[in-house]
């Protein structure tokens, strides 16, 4: 006996259930496939060498060491309040113990709540390399009437884990600092990214427009640059941003497509480190933070745009959707994943060793 597929419709659609089965199973198949062909076409080991485990292994004292600096910037820190002030101290001592050249760039400018004076801390391992890759984040928290306001992904977490990226790969950065290369490191931090009432092009941003028009009007003050890098500015191959990371499960995006090779590689060492279970996570597929975002288009408004708009590469590693916890009391470090963060620290330690050929 035949049936009839015009007559038995659960039988049309079983048939259709089926086929879509094996269609997304064959899919699936195919791009597991062709991910590997990436990854091994990228020289991607079957198993961790020494050099990787190495520089994802953080111990106890890594861990504690990292929330002894967080507790020291997770305090209120308003513009020009003497809180603020003991974190700015806090910050260019710390980069001053690890011989980094720090400059402090000092200004004062009206703001809806008067007149204020701010400070960006900008720290560079070898101030004669031309070129600089520059790590960001901003370290001012915004005011509020009603309570202090402590900021923990916005962004005392961003500032920590660069600051704890240079203690840990210290050794290295050292030995590249010797060898004079034409790149090195550089750090800002910034002050006033938060408006203090309503964010307006005005009341926002006042440290990284400020440094940003600055670095644009110096005269490049390197003697190994050559004559096509003519400013201070130009000197900044890539500024990266970080901003609201520490809470569970982020999503970064990339936005531009001059950085989308660098964006690239941060998937890459995520995949790399998923496959050999060296991040902390529950799920099975492992993390996926370095993700193909359907809408790329970045409107997010935070201090890479002064430096954007005279022409710098950006790469903004920042939360999209925000924090659940963005601009609330309960940005305060209670609901902070401590695992996420350890595995971002580990995703980018490899990241900058690689970027600067130390591993």
């Amino acid at each position: 006996m035949v049936l009839s597929r015009r007559n038995n419709p659960i039988i049309l659609i079983l048939i259709f259930i089926i086929s879509l089965f094996i269609t997304l199973s064959l899919y699936n198949i195919v791009l597991s496939t062709s991910s590997s062909k990436r990854d091994n076409k990228a020289g991607v080991e079957t198993k961790p060498d020494q050099t990787l485990k190495q520089w994802t292994k953080l111990n106890n004292d890594d861990l504690q060491r990292f929330n002894q600096t967080l507790k020291r910037i997770l305090v209120p820190r308003v513009v020009d309040t003497p809180s603020h002030a003991n974190v700015k101290n806090f910050i260019v001592n710390y980069l001053n113990n690890l011989e980094w050249t720090v400059e402090q760039d000092e200004f004062e400018t009206n703001t809806p709540m008067g007149r204020k004076k701010f400070t960006n801390i900008v720290g560079t391992l070898n101030p004669q390399a031309c070129k600089r890759i520059v790590l960001a984040c901003h370290y001012d928290s915004k005011y509020f009437p009603d309570f202090d306001f402590l900021g923990a992904t916005d962004s005392a977490v961003p500032c920590t884990m660069i600051l704890e990226l240079l203690r840990k790969l210290d050794p290295k950065l050292k030995q590249h600092k010797n060898q004079n290369d034409d790149i090195t490191l550089q750090v800002i931090m910034f002050d006033g990214e938060e408006a203090f009432q309503r964010w307006t092009n005005d009341d926002s941003l006042y440290g990284s427009r400020h440094l940003a028009a600055r670095l644009n009007s110096l005269s490049s003050r390197s003697n190994f640059c050559p004559r096509n890098v003519e400013t201070e500015l130009d000197r900044i191959q890539v500024l990266i941003l970080l901003d609201l990371i520490g809470e569970a499960s982020p999503r970064f995006c990339s936005y531009y497509s001059k950085t989308q090779k660098m964006f690239d590689h941060l998937s890459r060492i995520e995949r790399k480190l998923n496959r050999f279970k060296l991040l902390e996570t529950n799920r099975l597929s492992g993390t996926n933070y370095f993700s193909r975002c359907p809408f790329s288009t970045s409107e997010i408004e935070d201090d890479h745009i002064p430096f954007q708009k005279l022409g710098v590469n950006i790469l903004h590693i920042i939360s999209t959707p925000f924090p659940l916890n963005w601009h609330l009391e309960g940005d305060d470090g209670r609901n902070l994943h401590h695992p996420t963060i350890n595995n971002l620290m580990k995703i980018f330690q490899i990241f900058i060793l690689e970027e600067l050929k130390l591993i």
